[in-house]
């Protein structure tokens, strides 16, 4: 967060905003049976996460630092992005570890997804990642993997 230009206490991961709920009491309230697995992987392993409708965004996508005069249509209203990590693709900026957008979250119809997981590189394997994924599904099958790509650090 810091290295994109952002305060991570001032724009918090989307995970410390789920634990923060959760230590406070509060339940996660169901959502998508997606969006449910995602946030328990996004808590269980405290990094930000997200799921995207596979047909609201094209390849390829882009990690980087937001840009003055962006904006995300996010969950929570306007985002100002500039300074901030984002997911983008030909037609723009879609996703962040802050919150979700409108324009790739999970509808009804939704057939096919991608689940983003922001990882430290130097903190989680993405292989042990993906195992733990693979136990959620085992225990709630709402979905199937069908396969794991993963960016290395600039």
């Amino acid at each position: 967060f810091r290295s994109a230009g952002t305060d991570p206490t001032r724009y918090r991961p989307s995970s410390e905003a789920l634990l923060r709920r959760l230590l406070k009491g509060e339940e996660l309230a169901p959502i998508h049976p997606l969006v449910d697995l995602n946030n328990a992987l996004s808590v269980e392993l405290r990094v930000p996460a997200c799921v995207l409708d596979a047909e609201r965004f094209s390849f390829p996508v882009t990690l980087r630092a937001g840009r003055p005069g962006e904006v995300l249509d996010s969950m929570r209203g306007p985002l100002d992005l500039a300074g901030k990590v984002l997911l983008a693709d030909r037609e723009g900026p879609f996703g962040t570890p802050i919150t979700d957008s409108h324009r790739v979250k999970m509808r009804p119809e939704t057939a096919r997804a991608w689940l983003v997981a922001y990882l430290p590189a130097d903190l989680l394997d993405p292989a042990a990642v993906a195992a733990r994924l693979d136990d959620l599904l085992a225990e709630a099958p709402v979905a199937r993997r069908i396969g794991l790509a993963s960016s290395p650090p600039a």
